[in-house]
């Protein structure tokens, strides 16, 4: 089934049969949950509107034939609860709340761009947790590419005064194709970015003042990067990326692919940073068979 055609015949029905909640301490924590077999957290990235669901929808029916599917939707997006602390700190808190609440003693994780991070951070936190690990884009530091990367600078530029037409410039930013991004997409995304909690956590992340203090940390602070850390990642780890990524551009996987002991490494070509998107097909195929080999 393609996209366009889960879009328009399912989509709707899809989204309201496998919405759940649950509970925390922290607050409410929302998923959407389909399919049988061992359990797969699928985490989001950061960015413009963004959600679980719409980084996932159109991978869920094709993991959900082989695995228990869980799309988290991390605190401060706009619909789950919004818990105290930076987007990053909480999303990795959320993970770990989620797996207690429901039972989950351990999972594979697919994490997209922020997602791979937050997924890693877990892994090394509580290595029993994660039993693999796949990344899309965003893992490790710059280290050819300028930082803050032009998709980075797109979303300072929005995060500081949001306009449809910076929208369609980030939008524009994250693929290859420029046929992947719809009037539909870009509707979508606009609505969901007035949301004010996804303004929060946006400027959070990318306005200026947060990127300047996040800059003023990396050079002042004696606490090491994640990135340095990555050799305690010991589950086997598929790290993926699109050729053309312009958000988290493919000179970043050369870290982790070095330091995390059993990592491996895919490059889609004609892709840009939604890999799960816009190389949908490739991307499904080579993620299953890491999972279940």
């Amino acid at each position: 089934m393609s996209a366009s055609n889960f879009d328009d015949h399912r989509a709707n029905d899809w989204y309201e049969s496998t919405k759940r909640e649950v509970a925390t301490d922290q607050g409410v924590l929302r998923y959407h949950e389909a399919g049988e077999g061992p359990p797969l957290l699928l985490l989001h990235g950061s960015g413009i509107g963004v959600s679980g669901w719409r980084n996932y929808r159109h991978n869920l029916e094709v993991f959900a034939t082989h695995f228990r599917c869980y799309i988290l939707e991390f605190p401060g997006f706009g619909i789950s609860d919004t818990f105290d602390g930076p987007p990053m700190v909480t999303a990795a808190k959320s993970v770990v709340l989620l797996m207690e609440a429901l039972r989950i003693e351990s999972a594979a994780v697919v994490g997209n761009s922020m997602g791979g991070v937050v997924g890693a951070q877990v892994a090394i936190r509580y290595p029993q947790r994660v039993t693999k690990l796949v990344t899309i884009g965003g893992i490790g530091p710059n280290i050819f590419s300028q930082n803050p990367s032009e998709g980075t600078r797109l979303l300072q530029e929005f995060a500081d005064g949001p306009s449809r037409e910076k929208l369609v410039r980030w939008l524009d930013c994250m693929v290859y194709d420029p046929a992947v991004i719809t009037e539909e997409r870009i509707e979508e995304r606009w609505d969901a970015s007035s949301d004010p909690a996804s303004q929060d956590s946006l400027s959070a992340m990318y306005g200026s003042k947060a990127l300047a203090e996040r800059q003023y940390a990396m050079r002042n602070s004696e606490a090491p990067p994640y990135w340095s850390m990555l050799h305690k990642v010991q589950c086997p780890t598929l790290l993926t990326w699109g050729r053309d990524d312009r958000q988290c551009p493919p000179d970043m996987a050369m870290i982790p692919m070095r330091c995390i002991p059993d990592a491996e490494l895919h490059i889609f070509p004609n892709c840009g940073h939604w890999v799960m998107i816009e190389a949908k097909e490739a991307f499904e195929r080579v993620t299953i068979e890491f999972l279940l080999r």
